[in-house]
């Protein structure tokens, strides 16, 4: 297939694209930059160039392809909602260029929105839009999208790592610098499940190739990563306290990360693992926070 990769040049899409040239697909790759041009160049993929905020850009590259996988996302998080409804409005745009058709939108969101609450695991088969993470805004796009005849599908992420970026975490050790100490919410029980990237770009490949529009993938590894946990291993790599804060002082701790760091969002994959034969077999999260080198990351 010819498959067009939005943030072809971005932590998840630069994994997606070996496995996708392995299986012998040809990849039209979403790049804003002449130099992010030739490095897609260099790797194998014909660069198109566009950007987020020009929802025709990807349309036109959606109209080119047999399939599309949507990695792209602004991730300026202390931005997030306003993000998210740019993400919405992209994927209305590449859903209009697929109308009709049998090629595959492969769009992208995150687990929490299958948790049914009352701190059970998030599942494929629940769409809870309800849930307060504000990217339910992409699932509400990519639903309306399916209802103009758009064949859709999503890919929910949890936190996804290797020892460079970890989701919402790598923002959480810039404020633990920032405040000289590495806090968690009371006790600290809350889980965020996980995912190394490497395994997370298999399963995209394998759901572009086998999906069907309607259905719903985790990529989840770890079911649920303590809160406690995590604080723990960023302690020991960046050499701070650890302590425990009040839901009353998350806000002055974490700052516009007070949002996320107290939310409970354990995820399951066991229909995805069923359904597309995927086995992830990549470090865990806290071994990854702990083979990384933080003064090179202090540097960078």
């Amino acid at each position: 297939m010819r498959i067009f990769l939005t943030g072809a040049t971005g932590f998840i899409g630069t994994h997606v694209i070996p496995e996708l040239l392995a299986a012998g697909h040809q990849v039209l790759g979403l790049t804003r930059s002449e130099s992010g041009a030739e490095t897609l160049r260099k790797a194998g993929v014909e660069p198109l160039q566009g950007t987020l905020e020009d929802p025709d850009s990807l349309k036109a590259g959606a109209a080119q392809a047999d399939a599309v996988i949507h990695c792209a996302f602004d991730h300026d998080f202390s931005n997030f909602i306003a993000n998210t409804q740019k993400d919405a409005r992209v994927i209305r745009a590449m859903g209009e260029a697929l109308q009709g058709s049998d090629r595959l939108l492969l769009i992208t969101s995150g687990t929490g929105i299958g948790a049914p609450g009352h701190g059970e695991l998030a599942v494929e088969s629940v769409t809870n839009f309800d849930h307060p993470n504000p990217r339910i805004a992409s699932e509400q796009a990519g639903v309306a999208a399916a209802e103009t005849g758009a064949k859709v599908a999503v890919m929910r992420l949890p936190q996804v790592h290797d020892t460079h970026k970890q989701g919402l975490i790598s923002p959480l050790i810039e404020g633990a610098r920032e405040k000289g100490r590495v806090s968690y919410i009371g006790d600290g029980a809350n889980r965020w499940a996980a995912a190394h990237v490497s395994d997370v770009a298999k399963l995209y490949a394998l759901a572009i190739e086998q999906g069907k529009g309607g259905e719903i993938f985790h990529a989840v590894d770890e079911e649920g990563v303590s809160a406690r946990d995590i604080a723990e291993a960023l302690g020991r790599g960046l050499g701070l306290p650890v302590a425990s804060v009040t839901p009353e002082q998350a806000p002055e701790a974490f700052g516009w990360m007070a949002m996320f760091a107290a939310l409970d969002m354990p995820a399951s994959s066991a229909w995805t693992r069923q359904r597309l034969g995927w086995t992830p077999k990549g470090p865990s999260l806290i071994a990854d926070l702990d083979a990384m080198d933080y003064p090179a990351l202090t540097a960078a």
